[in-house]
């Protein structure tokens, strides 16, 4: 088990839309040292909110004011009171129980502590097409920015929450993570890449279009790389007046 005390406060932040089915595989097997988990909700239509509220009767539930998984993060790690966030995809894809190797390498002292699915072994059950155009991704990635990613797209990765608020992020949608990722990279922060485990989602279908979010994602890290050096304006995300609300 990680140590709780003396170390930093830990929150998870989980984006969900329509996830009541496999929600039962995430929200029990997050560490009983996890201080704080929010689960920021994309307008679900099913019973998504009442079954984490049921698993996990602690859980602060927000509703984001508009669409993407971008924009729900962004207010999720602003909502967030824990000095460092981890994020989890909320479809049952990633093992909850492996958040202890992402803590620890940000107590290893890294700033960045992102996730890969393509360290030790790949994931058989990965389609094809999405196992391509990750590489892809990655390949851009490391000849544009002299980085060494395997993964660009996985959606399990841990920072501290006064890093993220010094990088402007415009995305909103799921290309966000791409963002994120060439932006640290640009600014030169300390990243390292935490293998964890990968499995085939049981119930419902991905919220991404693999070739039309591929192609966007594509877009995204050669437009950064002819764009200016970062400015923090992350934490305007909330001055500006876009306010968060518990779902009740």
């Amino acid at each position: 088990m990680y140590p709780k005390s003396p170390y930093p406060k830990v929150s998870v932040v989980i984006c969900a839309l329509n996830e009541e089915k496999n929600l039962p595989q995430v929200l029990p097997y997050i560490p009983s040292w996890v201080d704080e988990v929010i689960l920021m909700d994309g307008h679900s239509t099913d019973n998504t909110v009442m079954m984490a509220k049921k698993l996990r009767p602690d859980i602060k539930v927000l509703y984001q004011p508009n669409k993407g998984k971008g924009e729900a993060l962004k207010y999720g790690v602003a909502a967030s009171k824990g000095d460092i966030i981890v994020t989890l995809d909320a479809d049952g894809t990633y093992s909850s129980e492996e958040m202890s190797l992402f803590i620890k390498a940000i107590m290893d002292g890294y700033d960045f502590a992102k996730g890969t699915r393509f360290i030790g072994k790949s994931p058989d059950c990965m389609p094809r097409n999405r196992q391509f155009g990750n590489k892809i991704l990655a390949m851009t990635s490391n000849l544009l920015f002299r980085t060494n990613y395997t993964d660009i797209c996985s959606g399990y990765y841990a920072f501290r929450k006064e890093l993220f608020s010094q990088i402007s992020l415009s995305s909103d949608g799921f290309e966000l993570e791409q963002e994120l990722f060439v932006k640290i990279a640009k600014m030169k922060y300390k990243v390292v890449e935490v293998p964890h485990s990968y499995r085939r989602r049981q119930y419902g279908a991905s919220k991404t279009r693999d070739f039309r979010q591929g192609i966007k994602d594509l877009l995204w890290i050669v437009s950064l790389f002819f764009s200016s050096q970062n400015r923090p304006s992350c934490i305007n995300y909330v001055q500006n007046g876009n306010r968060l609300y518990e779902k009740t």
